[in-house]
Protein backbone atom coordinates (compact mmCIF):
# COMPACT_ATOMS: atom_id res chain seq x y z
CA UNK A 1 0.00 0.00 0.00
CA UNK A 2 3.05 2.29 -0.10
CA UNK A 3 2.41 3.14 -3.74
CA UNK A 4 1.09 6.61 -2.86
CA UNK A 5 2.07 9.34 -0.41
CA UNK A 6 -0.02 10.18 2.64
CA UNK A 7 -0.04 13.10 5.09
CA UNK A 8 2.74 11.25 6.96
CA UNK A 9 5.05 12.06 4.04
CA UNK A 10 4.50 15.83 4.31
CA UNK A 11 7.25 17.89 5.90
CA UNK A 12 6.66 21.24 7.58
CA UNK A 13 3.47 22.67 6.05
CA UNK A 14 3.15 25.84 8.16
CA UNK A 15 2.00 28.72 5.95
CA UNK A 16 1.77 26.47 2.90
CA UNK A 17 -1.47 26.28 0.95
CA UNK A 18 -3.05 22.84 0.78
CA UNK A 19 -5.56 22.26 -2.02
CA UNK A 20 -7.71 19.46 -0.58
CA UNK A 21 -10.27 17.70 -2.81
CA UNK A 22 -13.15 16.63 -0.57
CA UNK A 23 -16.73 15.46 -1.04
CA UNK A 24 -19.15 18.11 0.24
CA UNK A 25 -21.99 17.00 -2.07
CA UNK A 26 -24.48 16.57 0.76
CA UNK A 27 -28.29 16.30 0.49
CA UNK A 28 -30.10 19.51 1.46
CA UNK A 29 -33.73 20.36 2.13
CA UNK A 30 -35.06 23.87 2.81
CA UNK A 31 -31.49 25.13 3.29
CA UNK A 32 -30.63 22.44 5.86
CA UNK A 33 -28.19 19.55 5.41
CA UNK A 34 -30.15 16.31 5.93
CA UNK A 35 -27.12 13.98 6.15
CA UNK A 36 -23.67 15.25 7.14
CA UNK A 37 -21.81 11.91 6.75
CA UNK A 38 -19.62 13.33 3.98
CA UNK A 39 -18.75 16.39 6.07
CA UNK A 40 -17.63 14.20 8.95
CA UNK A 41 -15.47 12.06 6.66
CA UNK A 42 -13.31 15.12 5.87
CA UNK A 43 -12.60 16.06 9.50
CA UNK A 44 -9.42 14.03 10.17
CA UNK A 45 -7.60 15.48 7.14
CA UNK A 46 -8.85 19.08 7.43
CA UNK A 47 -8.25 19.24 11.18
CA UNK A 48 -4.75 17.73 10.93
CA UNK A 49 -3.62 20.10 8.17
CA UNK A 50 -5.06 23.17 9.92
CA UNK A 51 -3.50 22.13 13.24
CA UNK A 52 -0.15 21.77 11.46
CA UNK A 53 -0.43 25.37 10.26
CA UNK A 54 -1.38 24.83 6.64
CA UNK A 55 -3.80 27.15 4.86
CA UNK A 56 -6.52 24.66 3.91
CA UNK A 57 -8.40 25.32 0.65
CA UNK A 58 -11.23 22.87 0.04
CA UNK A 59 -12.12 21.92 -3.53
CA UNK A 60 -15.45 20.19 -4.10
CA UNK A 61 -18.38 19.88 -6.48
CA UNK A 62 -22.01 20.36 -5.54
CA UNK A 63 -24.84 18.88 -7.61
CA UNK A 64 -24.82 18.78 -11.40
CA UNK A 65 -25.09 22.43 -12.48
CA UNK A 66 -25.76 23.06 -16.17
CA UNK A 67 -24.80 26.70 -15.57
CA UNK A 68 -23.41 28.39 -12.43
CA UNK A 69 -26.14 29.59 -10.08
CA UNK A 70 -26.96 30.14 -6.39
CA UNK A 71 -28.70 26.75 -6.05
CA UNK A 72 -25.39 25.02 -6.75
CA UNK A 73 -23.11 27.38 -4.83
CA UNK A 74 -20.95 25.92 -2.09
CA UNK A 75 -21.65 29.10 -0.10
CA UNK A 76 -24.81 27.18 0.93
CA UNK A 77 -22.79 24.56 2.82
CA UNK A 78 -20.14 26.84 4.33
CA UNK A 79 -22.03 27.55 7.59
CA UNK A 80 -23.28 23.95 8.06
CA UNK A 81 -19.74 22.67 7.41
CA UNK A 82 -18.30 25.17 9.89
CA UNK A 83 -20.63 23.80 12.59
CA UNK A 84 -19.44 20.22 11.96
CA UNK A 85 -15.76 21.22 11.77
CA UNK A 86 -15.97 23.32 14.93
CA UNK A 87 -13.76 26.15 13.65
CA UNK A 88 -14.32 29.14 11.33
CA UNK A 89 -14.63 28.40 7.60
CA UNK A 90 -14.40 31.06 4.88
CA UNK A 91 -16.11 30.91 1.50
CA UNK A 92 -14.02 31.99 -1.49
CA UNK A 93 -15.55 33.01 -4.82
CA UNK A 94 -13.39 32.25 -7.85
CA UNK A 95 -13.82 35.78 -9.23
CA UNK A 96 -11.53 37.20 -6.54
CA UNK A 97 -9.73 34.00 -5.64
CA UNK A 98 -6.13 35.28 -5.61
CA UNK A 99 -6.91 38.28 -3.36
CA UNK A 100 -9.08 36.25 -0.96
CA UNK A 101 -6.59 33.42 -0.69
CA UNK A 102 -3.71 35.87 -0.09
CA UNK A 103 -5.51 37.12 3.03
CA UNK A 104 -5.75 33.69 4.66
CA UNK A 105 -3.49 32.88 7.61
CA UNK A 106 -1.85 29.60 8.73
CA UNK A 107 -4.54 27.31 10.17
CA UNK A 108 -7.38 28.98 8.24
CA UNK A 109 -9.90 26.84 6.36
CA UNK A 110 -11.75 28.03 3.26
CA UNK A 111 -14.22 26.44 0.83
CA UNK A 112 -13.65 27.39 -2.80
CA UNK A 113 -16.68 27.73 -5.06
CA UNK A 114 -18.11 24.67 -6.89
CA UNK A 115 -15.45 23.21 -9.20
CA UNK A 116 -18.19 22.34 -11.70
CA UNK A 117 -18.83 26.04 -12.32
CA UNK A 118 -15.85 25.66 -14.67
CA UNK A 119 -16.97 23.98 -17.89
CA UNK A 120 -13.59 22.29 -18.19
CA UNK A 121 -13.63 20.61 -14.74
CA UNK A 122 -15.45 17.50 -15.94
CA UNK A 123 -13.44 17.41 -19.19
CA UNK A 124 -10.18 17.48 -17.18
CA UNK A 125 -9.18 20.65 -19.04
CA UNK A 126 -5.47 21.37 -18.35
CA UNK A 127 -6.18 25.13 -18.21
CA UNK A 128 -8.72 24.59 -15.40
CA UNK A 129 -6.34 22.30 -13.51
CA UNK A 130 -3.62 24.94 -13.86
CA UNK A 131 -5.92 27.64 -12.50
CA UNK A 132 -6.63 25.45 -9.46
CA UNK A 133 -2.91 24.64 -9.07
CA UNK A 134 -1.88 28.33 -8.97
CA UNK A 135 -3.70 28.64 -5.64
CA UNK A 136 -1.84 25.87 -3.81
CA UNK A 137 1.58 24.53 -2.84
CA UNK A 138 0.53 20.89 -2.62
CA UNK A 139 -2.53 18.74 -3.35
CA UNK A 140 -4.40 16.28 -1.13
CA UNK A 141 -7.15 14.02 -2.50
CA UNK A 142 -9.55 12.96 0.25
CA UNK A 143 -12.56 12.19 -1.97
CA UNK A 144 -12.58 8.51 -2.89
CA UNK A 145 -16.23 8.93 -3.94
CA UNK A 146 -15.05 11.11 -6.85
CA UNK A 147 -11.94 9.03 -7.64
CA UNK A 148 -13.54 7.19 -10.55
CA UNK A 149 -13.83 10.46 -12.45
CA UNK A 150 -10.88 11.91 -14.36
CA UNK A 151 -11.73 15.56 -13.63
CA UNK A 152 -9.45 18.57 -13.30
CA UNK A 153 -9.82 18.62 -9.50
CA UNK A 154 -9.36 14.84 -9.06
CA UNK A 155 -6.80 13.84 -11.70
CA UNK A 156 -5.40 16.86 -13.56
CA UNK A 157 -4.37 18.67 -10.39
CA UNK A 158 -2.50 15.63 -9.04
CA UNK A 159 -0.14 15.88 -12.03
CA UNK A 160 0.70 19.55 -11.39
CA UNK A 161 1.42 19.64 -7.65
CA UNK A 162 3.01 17.23 -5.14
CA UNK A 163 0.06 14.89 -4.47
CA UNK A 164 -0.95 13.02 -1.30
CA UNK A 165 -3.84 10.85 -0.11
CA UNK A 166 -5.87 12.33 2.74
CA UNK A 167 -6.80 10.28 5.80
CA UNK A 168 -10.23 9.20 4.49
CA UNK A 169 -8.76 8.23 1.10
CA UNK A 170 -5.93 6.37 2.85
CA UNK A 171 -8.38 4.40 5.04
CA UNK A 172 -10.54 3.57 2.01
CA UNK A 173 -7.61 2.31 -0.07
CA UNK A 174 -6.26 0.21 2.81
CA UNK A 175 -9.70 -1.35 3.32
CA UNK A 176 -10.10 -2.11 -0.39
CA UNK A 177 -6.65 -3.67 -0.54
CA UNK A 178 -7.56 -5.91 2.42
CA UNK A 179 -10.85 -6.88 0.75
CA UNK A 180 -9.84 -7.76 -2.80
CA UNK A 181 -6.28 -6.60 -3.48
CA UNK A 182 -4.48 -8.97 -1.14
CA UNK A 183 -7.19 -10.55 1.05
CA UNK A 184 -7.03 -13.29 3.64
CA UNK A 185 -8.81 -16.34 2.21
CA UNK A 186 -11.40 -17.72 1.94
CA UNK A 187 -13.18 -14.65 0.53
CA UNK A 188 -16.96 -14.29 0.16
CA UNK A 189 -18.78 -11.60 -1.81
CA UNK A 190 -22.44 -10.66 -1.37
CA UNK A 191 -23.86 -9.00 -4.47
CA UNK A 192 -27.49 -7.94 -4.41
CA UNK A 193 -29.72 -5.37 -6.01
CA UNK A 194 -32.46 -5.33 -8.57
CA UNK A 195 -30.75 -5.95 -11.88
CA UNK A 196 -27.94 -8.13 -13.18
CA UNK A 197 -27.44 -5.68 -16.07
CA UNK A 198 -26.07 -2.99 -13.73
CA UNK A 199 -23.55 -5.38 -12.14
CA UNK A 200 -22.34 -7.61 -14.99
CA UNK A 201 -18.76 -6.34 -14.76
CA UNK A 202 -18.79 -6.71 -10.97
CA UNK A 203 -19.91 -10.35 -11.21
CA UNK A 204 -17.40 -11.18 -13.96
CA UNK A 205 -14.55 -9.68 -11.93
CA UNK A 206 -15.57 -11.29 -8.63
CA UNK A 207 -15.92 -14.89 -9.85
CA UNK A 208 -12.19 -14.83 -10.61
CA UNK A 209 -11.28 -13.36 -7.22
CA UNK A 210 -13.53 -14.81 -4.52
CA UNK A 211 -14.20 -18.29 -3.16
CA UNK A 212 -17.94 -17.78 -2.53
CA UNK A 213 -20.26 -15.54 -4.52
CA UNK A 214 -23.62 -14.94 -2.83
CA UNK A 215 -26.20 -13.52 -5.24
CA UNK A 216 -29.37 -11.94 -3.85
CA UNK A 217 -31.99 -9.34 -4.68
CA UNK A 218 -33.85 -9.24 -7.97
CA UNK A 219 -30.67 -10.30 -9.78
CA UNK A 220 -30.84 -13.75 -8.17
CA UNK A 221 -34.13 -14.32 -10.03
CA UNK A 222 -32.34 -13.83 -13.36
CA UNK A 223 -29.85 -16.58 -12.43
CA UNK A 224 -32.60 -18.89 -11.19
CA UNK A 225 -34.55 -18.38 -14.43
CA UNK A 226 -31.38 -19.03 -16.45
CA UNK A 227 -31.20 -22.41 -14.71
CA UNK A 228 -34.73 -23.19 -15.89
CA UNK A 229 -36.60 -22.29 -12.71
CA UNK A 230 -39.99 -20.58 -13.09
CA UNK A 231 -39.84 -17.37 -11.03
CA UNK A 232 -43.50 -16.40 -11.57
CA UNK A 233 -43.98 -12.67 -11.93
CA UNK A 234 -40.76 -11.81 -10.06
CA UNK A 235 -38.48 -9.02 -11.26
CA UNK A 236 -36.26 -10.84 -13.76
CA UNK A 237 -34.14 -10.03 -16.84
CA UNK A 238 -35.01 -13.04 -18.99
CA UNK A 239 -33.00 -11.67 -21.93
CA UNK A 240 -29.79 -12.08 -19.90
CA UNK A 241 -30.11 -15.89 -19.65
CA UNK A 242 -27.00 -16.61 -21.74
CA UNK A 243 -24.97 -14.00 -19.86
CA UNK A 244 -26.00 -15.45 -16.49
CA UNK A 245 -25.01 -18.95 -17.65
CA UNK A 246 -21.63 -17.63 -18.88
CA UNK A 247 -20.98 -16.11 -15.42
CA UNK A 248 -21.92 -19.42 -13.73
CA UNK A 249 -19.57 -21.30 -16.11
CA UNK A 250 -16.75 -18.84 -15.38
CA UNK A 251 -17.31 -19.38 -11.65
CA UNK A 252 -17.06 -23.16 -12.12
CA UNK A 253 -13.76 -22.78 -13.96
CA UNK A 254 -12.39 -20.51 -11.21
CA UNK A 255 -13.53 -22.83 -8.38
CA UNK A 256 -15.84 -20.11 -7.10
CA UNK A 257 -18.97 -21.47 -5.40
CA UNK A 258 -22.07 -19.48 -6.40
CA UNK A 259 -24.86 -19.38 -3.82
CA UNK A 260 -28.38 -18.80 -5.12
CA UNK A 261 -31.38 -19.01 -2.77
CA UNK A 262 -33.17 -22.37 -2.63
CA UNK A 263 -36.00 -21.17 -0.44
CA UNK A 264 -37.57 -17.75 -0.89
CA UNK A 265 -40.22 -15.42 0.54
CA UNK A 266 -43.00 -14.83 -2.00
CA UNK A 267 -46.08 -12.60 -2.18
CA UNK A 268 -48.72 -11.81 -4.77
CA UNK A 269 -48.19 -8.06 -4.44
CA UNK A 270 -45.22 -5.87 -3.64
CA UNK A 271 -46.51 -3.78 -0.71
CA UNK A 272 -45.74 -3.40 2.99
CA UNK A 273 -46.67 -6.52 5.01
CA UNK A 274 -48.80 -8.37 2.43
CA UNK A 275 -49.71 -12.05 2.90
CA UNK A 276 -46.46 -13.99 2.30
CA UNK A 277 -45.28 -17.57 2.30
CA UNK A 278 -41.93 -19.35 2.29
CA UNK A 279 -41.50 -21.53 -0.78
CA UNK A 280 -38.89 -23.74 -2.37
CA UNK A 281 -37.67 -21.96 -5.53
CA UNK A 282 -39.22 -24.78 -7.60
CA UNK A 283 -42.66 -24.07 -6.12
CA UNK A 284 -43.18 -20.37 -6.99
CA UNK A 285 -46.67 -19.92 -8.46
CA UNK A 286 -47.26 -18.03 -11.70
CA UNK A 287 -48.95 -15.13 -9.85
CA UNK A 288 -46.29 -14.84 -7.11
CA UNK A 289 -43.11 -12.82 -6.91
CA UNK A 290 -39.89 -13.55 -5.02
CA UNK A 291 -39.14 -10.65 -2.66
CA UNK A 292 -36.56 -12.03 -0.22
CA UNK A 293 -34.25 -14.96 0.47
CA UNK A 294 -35.83 -17.62 2.70
CA UNK A 295 -34.73 -18.56 6.25
CA UNK A 296 -33.10 -21.90 5.36
CA UNK A 297 -30.99 -20.27 2.64
CA UNK A 298 -29.97 -17.44 4.99
CA UNK A 299 -28.80 -19.99 7.55
CA UNK A 300 -26.73 -21.76 4.89
CA UNK A 301 -25.23 -18.41 3.78
CA UNK A 302 -24.36 -17.59 7.41
CA UNK A 303 -22.60 -20.98 7.67
CA UNK A 304 -20.62 -20.22 4.50
CA UNK A 305 -19.54 -16.79 5.80
CA UNK A 306 -18.42 -18.37 9.09
CA UNK A 307 -15.77 -20.32 7.14
CA UNK A 308 -14.42 -17.12 5.52
CA UNK A 309 -11.78 -14.60 6.57
CA UNK A 310 -12.86 -11.77 4.25
CA UNK A 311 -16.26 -10.47 3.09
CA UNK A 312 -17.10 -7.87 0.44
CA UNK A 313 -20.74 -6.71 0.35
CA UNK A 314 -22.61 -4.66 -2.24
CA UNK A 315 -26.42 -4.63 -2.42
CA UNK A 316 -29.29 -6.06 -0.34
CA UNK A 317 -30.58 -9.66 -0.50
CA UNK A 318 -34.26 -8.69 -0.76
CA UNK A 319 -36.56 -5.68 -1.17
CA UNK A 320 -35.23 -4.49 2.19
CA UNK A 321 -36.95 -1.08 2.20
CA UNK A 322 -40.32 -2.81 2.55
CA UNK A 323 -41.16 -4.95 5.59
CA UNK A 324 -40.98 -7.95 5.95
CA UNK A 325 -38.60 -8.31 2.97
CA UNK A 326 -35.69 -6.95 4.97
CA UNK A 327 -35.26 -10.07 7.10
CA UNK A 328 -32.60 -11.92 5.09
CA UNK A 329 -30.43 -8.80 4.66
CA UNK A 330 -30.69 -7.94 8.36
CA UNK A 331 -29.92 -11.50 9.54
CA UNK A 332 -26.90 -12.00 7.28
CA UNK A 333 -25.58 -8.51 8.07
CA UNK A 334 -25.86 -9.21 11.80
CA UNK A 335 -23.97 -12.50 11.35
CA UNK A 336 -21.21 -10.71 9.42
CA UNK A 337 -21.05 -7.98 12.07
CA UNK A 338 -20.75 -10.50 14.91
CA UNK A 339 -17.93 -12.35 13.09
CA UNK A 340 -16.17 -9.02 12.46
CA UNK A 341 -16.46 -8.02 16.11
CA UNK A 342 -15.06 -11.40 17.20
CA UNK A 343 -11.99 -10.75 15.03
CA UNK A 344 -12.48 -13.66 12.62
CA UNK A 345 -13.71 -11.66 9.59
CA UNK A 346 -12.60 -8.57 7.67
CA UNK A 347 -15.84 -7.08 6.29
CA UNK A 348 -15.89 -4.31 3.69
CA UNK A 349 -19.16 -2.96 2.32
CA UNK A 350 -20.11 -0.12 0.00
CA UNK A 351 -22.69 1.50 -2.25
CA UNK A 352 -25.72 3.64 -1.38
CA UNK A 353 -28.28 0.86 -0.93
CA UNK A 354 -25.78 -1.18 1.03
CA UNK A 355 -25.04 1.60 3.52
CA UNK A 356 -28.79 2.15 4.00
CA UNK A 357 -29.36 -1.60 4.50
CA UNK A 358 -26.54 -1.93 7.06
CA UNK A 359 -27.80 1.14 8.92
CA UNK A 360 -31.28 -0.39 8.89
CA UNK A 361 -29.80 -3.60 10.36
CA UNK A 362 -28.03 -1.49 12.99
CA UNK A 363 -24.58 -2.86 12.14
CA UNK A 364 -22.90 -0.29 9.87
CA UNK A 365 -20.48 0.65 12.65
CA UNK A 366 -19.64 -3.02 13.33
CA UNK A 367 -18.21 -3.80 9.87
CA UNK A 368 -14.47 -3.33 9.35
CA UNK A 369 -15.11 -0.61 6.78
CA UNK A 370 -18.20 0.82 5.11
CA UNK A 371 -17.57 2.94 2.02
CA UNK A 372 -20.05 5.73 1.32
CA UNK A 373 -18.83 5.93 -2.28
CA UNK A 374 -21.34 4.69 -4.84
CA UNK A 375 -19.93 4.74 -8.38
CA UNK A 376 -16.29 4.58 -7.28
CA UNK A 377 -16.92 1.54 -5.06
CA UNK A 378 -18.75 -0.23 -7.88
CA UNK A 379 -15.97 0.49 -10.40
CA UNK A 380 -13.42 -0.79 -7.90
CA UNK A 381 -15.48 -3.99 -7.55
CA UNK A 382 -15.43 -4.22 -11.35
CA UNK A 383 -11.64 -4.28 -11.21
CA UNK A 384 -11.26 -0.94 -12.98
CA UNK A 385 -8.41 1.48 -12.35
CA UNK A 386 -9.71 4.67 -10.73
CA UNK A 387 -8.13 7.81 -12.30
CA UNK A 388 -8.11 9.78 -9.04
CA UNK A 389 -6.25 6.96 -7.28
CA UNK A 390 -3.87 6.23 -10.18
CA UNK A 391 -2.86 9.92 -10.26
CA UNK A 392 -1.73 9.70 -6.62
CA UNK A 393 0.63 6.86 -7.46
CA UNK A 394 2.88 8.95 -9.69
Amino acid sequence: MASFRTLDDLGDVRGKRALVRVDLNVPMQDGHVTDDTRFRATLPTVTELADRGAIVLLLAHFGRPKVPGPDFSLSRVTRPYEQVLGRPVRYVDWEVDQENVAMLQPGDVAILENTRFFGGEEKNDPAVAERFARLGDFYVNDAFSAAHRAHASTEGLARLLPAYAGRAMEAELKALEAALGNPERPVAAVVGGAKVSTKLDVLRNLVAKVDYLIIGGGMANTFLAARGIDVGKSLCEHDLRDTALEILDAADRANCTVHLPYDVVVAKEFAPNPPTRIANVHEVAADEMILDVGPAAVEALADAIKTCRTLVWNGPLGAFETSPFDKATVQLAQTAAALTQSGSLVSVAGGGDTVAALNHAGVADQFTFVSTAGGAFLEWMEGKALPGVEALKR
